[in-house]
């Protein structure tokens, strides 16, 4: 929607729109009217007049109706005005479009606060007097704030009442500021006035509290000057100082302050009640041989105004005096081993400053002290708070002294005392700050005349603090505060021992954190060993500047790959832990936390995995392959080596083609035709045919338990028991059976064999088994030697001969040569 404002002649001062009030509190109501004059608006002659109203940008809704003499009046009400300023539009519409025609801007706000903490003060250089106040709330609204004062001159008194002079405005704070300034035209100096001020805006008007004072009371002075200081007499603690007041207060009764402090000290001393314009004061109780810082102020003796700021400091040391007081020593013996010399570490603590009188220039050891007139021998010289030395064997005290500029302190006699005392009963140090410690002892039985309190921190690297002690006199104290080089997350090991009239009790050793805190970093850790269910684990201590605090326990974490995680913790000092349980052949993450009492920090992870076999079954696999590998070799030898063991496994077996019976056959088969069945796929040898060969006349065959007679070689003995391959129908292939021969047959098997599958086709062999009973390698005649046999089986020339061919003459055998 767009706006348009019209600037046409005649759309100006058409409409008039009042409000109730041009500003209201902050959340009230709002009424306001609209009227539109037809006669002034030309541009709205024509139709009818729609009012309408918005509140800055927003659309508000108004009620509408007819007024008198042709007039368009719209009113509207706001409940709750919520801002601070807006401005209320009346609009009307033309051509589609909203006109604004009038307006009525509105504020909102608060009365005015009341302002509060009044205070003035008259500054005598200009004779101005400055009040300064604190506003309050902000009221939202234009405030006008002025200082209003009012002057009785009768009024003598400091009690503040209504004056009945006529009040002026003393001044205007500028940029709302809080302050402003009267001049001293308006200002009645030694007599009461009455200022207040006054605020005030739409909504009303407030008041601050009304304060009656005299300008002259509430002056601040020019602060004195410091003219000189000095010590008088020489040989006191005393100091005289003189000044001088500002020129602008040398006509008043004033009242003094001086403050001084030692370089050292955090706080200021304060010397009151110095009274006087001008002029000099002393003041003792100074120390000797220290440098002060000194600052005077003054203010009117007769009132209770403000104090002048204070002056310009100025330093000064006192003089000098010689150390007085008593050190506390500690020492430590030991014998030197050669010339029957004891080795002695003296330490001592420094003077307090108010014993030191002055900068210690050194320290001074002898074996006497030191008389009128004489100076005793010096064994030790230094600057510094210890010395080590050596004392011819039984010495049992050495002296030592301070000094100064100004002189040398008394001698304190140390006794090198023996260290065989009573210890204490009992020691604990707890934290009091992160850079103190309170150390808590039980006395031993007999009571000591002192105490020794020693402490060290504790590193990877000893190192040792000479000034790391102090001595309670109280031979009645419990306890102690260690305050001196204590720092947080720092171990220390701190001890006590009492001290006796003639001997030194055992130290009792305890050890302390001032503050604690996780440890810096955790151990690495190292794989040991591992089997399939178990690993060892070790890890390197952290160190104990790192640990931040006592070590409470290591906790080992292992998890597998489905997120199974365990836990377990180990207490110190030990630093390796075993993980049992373990499933074989699985990888695991394993880190370790190390904890103190104030937290824990993790380490980084280490991945581990199991092995398949322990250590005992591997070395058990092992032994049994080799125990086999063994035994094989064993066995092998005994069988190249040994016959009789070869024999049993592998026996002799005769060659049948080197025999004689190989070379025998008898004529009749020479005859015989051989039915070799076609070449076919290799396969068990069969009995094709049988042959039974006539006996010739006239032989008979020797009984089976009698012996053989002797025959010629144109008889056949007797066969034994013949075995027949029975083939007939039901029993193919089922074996052998036996068969009664007769008296006039000897009966032959021909098995036909063919060759290996993949071997060359050879001519089929003829295989014949015989029946007979006879022995055929029986004869009269010696045995022949090896292969000699072809004339004792040859037959006559007129028989044919002998065959040529071996595996015909005797087949049976001839099988067995595969």
């Amino acid at each position: 929607e767009v706006t348009i404002f019209f600037l046409l002649a005649g759309t100006l001062g058409c409409a008039m729109v009042a409000v109730g009030s041009p500003v209201v509190p902050l959340g009230s109501a709002v009424t306001a009217s609209c009227t539109i004059q037809h006669k002034l608006c030309h541009i709205l002659e024509q139709g009818k007049v729609q009012i309408t109203w918005m509140l800055d940008n927003e659309p508000m809704a108004g009620s509408q109706h007819q007024g008198l003499e042709g007039t368009e009046v719209s009113n509207l009400t706001v409940p709750r005005f919520n801002r601070t300023q807006a401005r209320l539009w009346c609009c009307v519409e033309w051509n589609g479009t909203k006109q604004r025609v009038g307006m009525a801007e509105i504020w909102a706000g608060y009365p005015p606060a009341k302002p509060f903490n009044l205070s003035c003060i008259l500054n005598l250089t200009d004779y101005g007097l400055t009040c300064q106040w604190e506003q309050g709330a902000d009221s939202h609204l234009p405030t006008s704030v002025t200082l209003k004062c009012a002057g009785d001159p009768r009024a003598h008194s400091s009690r503040c009442r209504r004056s009945r002079a006529q009040a002026v405005t003393g001044c205007t704070p500028q940029d709302g500021r809080g302050r402003c300034t009267v001049p001293r035209r308006l200002l009645q100096l030694y007599r009461q006035m009455e200022i207040w001020v006054s605020a005030s805006n739409a909504l009303g008007t407030a008041e601050s509290e009304h304060i009656c004072i005299d300008p002259m009371d509430v002056a601040k002075l020019d602060p004195p000057a410091l003219q000189s200081i000095q010590s008088i007499p020489f040989q006191t603690d005393c100091v005289t100082l003189a000044w001088q007041v500002a020129p602008s207060n040398a006509h008043m009764e004033l009242q003094c302050e001086l403050r001084y402090r030692a370089h050292e000290d955090p706080s200021w001393a304060l010397v009151t009640g110095i009274v006087g314009r001008a002029g000099t004061m002393q003041h003792c109780g100074f120390l000797f041989g220290t440098p002060y810082h000194f600052q005077m102020r003054c203010r009117r003796s007769s009132a209770q105004g403000y104090w002048s700021e204070w002056s310009l400091g100025r330093n000064y040391t006192t003089h000098e005096k010689a150390p007085t007081g008593k050190l506390d020593a500690w020492w430590s013996t030991r014998p030197a081993g050669v010339g029957g010399q004891l080795e002695v570490q003296l330490r001592w603590k420094a003077p307090q400053r108010q014993e030191a009188n002055g900068r210690v220039l050194g320290y001074r050891v002898s074996l006497s002290p030191r008389r009128r007139g004489r100076d005793p021998p010096t064994i030790c010289n230094t600057g510094h708070t210890q010395c080590n030395f050596s004392v011819p064997a039984g010495t049992r005290r050495v002296y030592l002294s301070v000094y100064n500029a100004a002189g040398e302190s008394a001698a304190t006699e140390v006794v090198l005392l023996e260290r065989k005392g009573q210890p204490l009963a009992g020691l604990q140090a707890v934290p009091v700050s992160k850079r103190s410690l309170w150390v808590c002892w039980e006395a031993p039985p007999t009571p000591p005349v002192a105490y020794v309190v020693e402490w060290q921190r504790v590193a990877s690297v000893p190192a040792h603090c000479s000034t790391c002690w102090q001595m309670e006199r109280d031979g009645a104290a419990t306890t102690a505060l260690i305050q001196d080089g204590i720092k947080p997350f720092q171990q220390y090991n701190i001890s006590v021992s009492p001290l006796f009239k003639d001997a030194i009790g055992v130290p009792v050793h305890t050890a302390a954190y001032s503050k604690q805190k996780a440890p810096s970093y955790a151990p690495k850790l190292h794989l040991k060993s591992i089997s399939k269910s178990e690993a060892e684990l070790c890890w390197d201590p952290v160190p104990v500047e790192e640990q931040n605090g006592f070590i409470t326990s290591y906790t080992i974490f292992w998890a597998n790959s489905t997120a199974d995680v365990s836990s377990a913790a180990v207490k110190p000092p030990l630093s390796s832990f075993v993980i049992r349980e373990l499933k074989p052949s699985t990888l695991y993450k394993v880190h370790v936390m190390v904890s103190t009492a104030a937290g824990g920090t993790n380490g980084t992870t280490l991945t581990l995995v199991t092995t398949v076999l322990d250590d005992i079954e591997i070395q058990f696999l092992f032994l049994t392959l080799g125990l086999i590998f063994v035994l094989l070799i064993f066995l092998l030898i005994c069988f190249q080596k040994n016959g009789r063991v070869k024999q049993q496994f592998w026996p002799s077996v005769p060659d049948p083609a080197n025999s004689s019976l190989g070379k025998w056959v008898p004529a009749e088969l020479q005859e015989e035709p051989l039915q070799v069945s076609g070449v076919r796929e290799p396969g068990p040898a069969t009995i094709s045919t049988i042959t039974v060969l006539e006996r010739a006349a006239g032989k008979q065959p020797s009984a089976r338990d009698k012996e053989p007679a002797i025959e010629t070689p144109s008889t056949f003995p007797l066969p034994p028991q013949p075995y027949v391959r029975q083939e007939g129908p039901g029993r193919l292939g089922r074996g052998w059976a036996a068969t009664e021969p007769s008296g006039d047959t000897v009966q032959y098997a021909r098995v036909v064999g063919d060759g290996y599958k993949g071997q060359q086709h050879v001519p089929p062999r003829l295989y014949l088994r015989s029946s007979s009973t006879q022995p055929l390698l029986l004869d009269l005649s010696p045995s022949p030697k090896p292969y000699e046999n072809l004339e004792f089986h040859c037959a006559a020339p007129e028989d044919g001969g002998c065959p040529e061919e071996l595996p015909a003459t005797f087949p049976l055998l001839q099988g067995l040569r595969i």
